[in-house]
């Protein structure tokens, strides 16, 4: 059964989708970290934004640089919000 190509298929699937999920963690952890020295202990709230992000639109690294305060943060993510 581990030979058929259906199997192999469902397992490079599954590990393709794993990879992104740790990917987006990852990524969403590391902006949380960049961000935390400048605003503080973010809330829940900015933080579940952030995690709901997609890996492409955690591609923050200009924008991180444009925040003076946590409303700039907020502005943006409500701005790239998957709602929006």
């Amino acid at each position: 059964m581990q030979e058929s190509v259906i199997y192999q298929d469902i397992l490079q699937k599954g590990e393709k989708r794993g990879e992104q999920s740790g990917r987006q963690e990852g990524e969403a952890t590391l902006i949380i970290r960049l961000l935390t020295p400048w605003f503080g202990v973010l809330n829940s709230e900015v933080e579940q934004k952030i995690n709901s992000l997609s890996t492409n639109k955690l591609d923050l690294g200009d924008a991180l640089l444009d925040f003076s305060s946590l409303d700039d943060l907020n502005n943006y993510l409500v701005a790239i919000s998957p709602d929006n």
